[in-house]
């Protein structure tokens, strides 16, 4: 998430529970430079005049991020020509100031006896574009128009089952319920070519735009850029996580295997082979991101069975969308934070209208860098969707706990902490925790010997999801680096899937495809590298967490509900926001510098050893 929304497309920066502020407004009572005054005509390139241009760039960004939002938020809740125009205009407002503030920034942080904060405004400020447009006349406005019809693009795609017009969302939820090959193949098919295809061209036209910015700038490229926002290296950044996957490959490797038997066991050799990568439809997702939705393919007998299905629960307890929302408030004021504002109530879209086009993909927002905090979705009375409201909280009790901030420390630690918090306190949605609100029968809660199906069933999704978290800006980085070329945008996005994943399109993919397209995060251009490392943040801060309320137990049946020194903790991190480099908030709340895979190794270590065992004999890898 980044704060200063100089990057394009202005819905785009709400994404995947996060959203963050557009572009900021001019401010009469502030001197602020304009496009033609370099900022040391009116601010000296001393300490002093650094400081001054950095506190005049945060009162102009704060206010112009306040109508900005509002713009994005009507973009994303109304998609019509006119709200496409206003995101168009303030996202272009917004570039044009971005790229003007991180080119002064630029010459600013070299002025010798900077103050710290000062000197890393300045670095945020610089690196704050998610794309950045070259200072050539018309850039940014033909890469906002671009941006802003990439987004709409995908927000009006739609797929077809049985030859039958559907909404994406809906798309999404029948790829998690179908087990008719047949039909996954068409959904996916038709979402991919419909969606992805008419994008290629926009997408190829705005990486040559940014990377131009990026190299005014003075980064290699915009991956680069990407790369740069994590107070260490491009190379650091890369090496790191290549790192973190080599932790976890291992297990994601296992699970693999196992999923791959199972499926050949329901569908047979001409549908899934024994051996090689996996047929990417049949895994339950659009994606192939996250395979919980096909835990009843590969659920062992006896062991498989957890004894409940938090849909069936949420439905015969009468949980409608709203009430799930409340629940998922329940768990953050049982930390002892504040309830969220009434206004939250008011003007969150928690369910999809019926009257219009909508982005349903799920996001948190803070529209006025104070209160104002919303999340936008279509939500449905499923687990999956109990989950990503807890997730999306994450993103605005953040929010909130960093107000105080000044407006360049409006941030995460790191990107991926925003995306960490809520997931790991939906790691605490355990049996108990069901008990402990209502939901389960304390009669009901599984057995010990139940766990290995628990861990199965968080592990479709949490390890499932890692090579994907890693491979799609691997994608962009070499997109952007020149590496990967649009003559085979396509075919490079198929060979990273199945070096990564070791999965494969269910249909032969040309260069007239562009599967990327099909997944949010690459026409909303939001940076991906964020929720490969939520994904292992998250089980260290739940570990951290675990340890600091006493927790005795097996890692995964934790639970701290309730736990308000956990809270107390917590909050001290979040407050922080991006006031300090991420090591600092990191040791604050789980006493390391370090992100590391091996907390998530203890919690899935029983899955893994029976993994093992189910495998033996089996010829894994693909």
């Amino acid at each position: 998430m980044k704060k200063l929304a100089a990057s394009v497309s202005l819905a785009a920066l709400a994404i995947a529970g996060c959203a963050a502020t557009p572009p900021a407004q001019m401010a009469a009572d502030v001197p602020v430079t304009t496009n033609e005054t370099p900022a040391s005509d009116v601010y000296p390139m001393t300490p002093d005049g650094a400081r001054a241009f950095v506190a005049s760039v945060e009162k102009d960004l704060f206010d112009l991020s306040v109508i900005g939002s509002r713009a994005a938020w009507v973009n994303a809740t109304y998609i019509n020509d006119d709200t496409d125009a206003l995101a168009a205009y303030f996202g272009t407002i917004g570039t044009e100031k971005g790229v003007k503030y991180a080119s002064d920034a630029a010459r600013y942080a070299q002025v010798q006896g900077l103050d710290f904060d000062t000197s890393r405004k300045l670095n945020i400020l610089r690196g704050a574009l998610v794309l950045a447009a070259p200072a050539s006349p018309g850039a940014a406005a033909e890469l906002n128009t671009i941006t802003t019809r990439l987004q709409s693009t995908y927000g009006k795609g739609r797929a077809t089952h049985n030859g039958k017009v559907i909404t994406g969302d809906d798309a999404e939820a029948l790829m998690g319920t179908l087990r008719n090959p047949a039909e996954l193949k068409e959904i996916w098919q038709s979402w991919h070519e419909n969606v992805g295809r008419p994008m290629r061209n926009d997408y190829t036209r705005m990486v040559e735009i940014a990377n131009a910015g990026a190299k005014e700038l003075g980064y290699a490229d915009t991956g680069a850029m990407w790369r740069s926002q994590y107070d260490m290296s491009p190379q650091e950044f890369s090496a790191m996580y290549d790192r973190l996957w080599s932790e976890v490959q291992p297990l994601y490797n296992d699970l693999h295997c196992y999923t791959r038997t199972k499926l050949n066991q329901k569908y047979g050799n001409s549908v899934q082979p024994a051996n090689g990568p996996i047929r990417a439809d049949l895994l339950g997702n659009m994606w192939a991101q996250e395979w919980g939705n096909i835990y009843d393919v590969v659920a062992p007998k006896g062991a498989g069975d957890i004894g409940y299905d938090v849909e069936d629960l949420l439905k015969k307890k009468d949980y409608d969308p709203v009430k799930m929302v409340k629940t998922g408030e329940g768990f953050y004021s049982s930390l002892g934070f504040a309830p969220l504002p009434a206004s939250f109530w008011e003007r969150s879209q928690i369910t999809r209208p019926r009257d219009r086009e909508v982005v349903c993909h799920a996001s948190a927002w803070d529209l006025d860098n104070k209160d104002d905090l919303r999340i936008k979705m279509c939500t449905k009375v499923n687990g999956d969707d109990f989950v990503t409201i807890h997730h999306e909280l994450g993103h605005n009790y953040y929010q909130r706990a960093y107000n105080q901030q000044p407006y360049l420390y409006l941030n995460g630690a790191n990107d991926g902490f925003h995306e960490a918090i809520g997931d790991f306190v939906a790691l605490s949605i355990t049996p108990q925790y069901l008990v402990q609100i209502g939901l389960l029968n304390q009669s009901k809660v599984p057995s010990e010997d139940k766990d290995i199906g628990l861990l199965l069933r968080q592990g479709m999704d949490k390890v499932a999801f890692l090579p994907f978290g890693l491979m799609v800006d691997k994608w962009r980085w070499g997109v952007f680096d020149g590496s990967i070329t649009p003559a085979n945008y396509n075919q490079a996005w198929v060979d990273l899937k199945k070096q990564y994943q070791g999965v494969t399109p269910p249909v032969a993919r040309s260069e007239q495809d562009f599967d990327p397209g099909a997944k949010f995060h690459i026409p909303g251009n939001t940076p991906y590298a964020r929720y490969f490392l939520a994904r292992l943040l998250q089980f260290q801060f739940y570990k951290a967490a675990c340890d600091m309320s006493g927790w005795q137990g097996p890692l995964h049946r934790c639970s701290f509900y309730g736990n308000k020194q956990v809270g107390a903790k917590l909050n001290q991190m979040l407050a922080m926001g991006a006031s300090k480099p991420w090591p600092d908030a990191l040791e604050v709340f789980t006493g390391t510098r370090e992100i590391s895979g091996k907390p998530m190794l203890e919690y899935f270590a029983p899955l893994q050893a029976w993994l093992k065992q189910q495998n033996a004999g089996k010829q894994c890898g693909w």
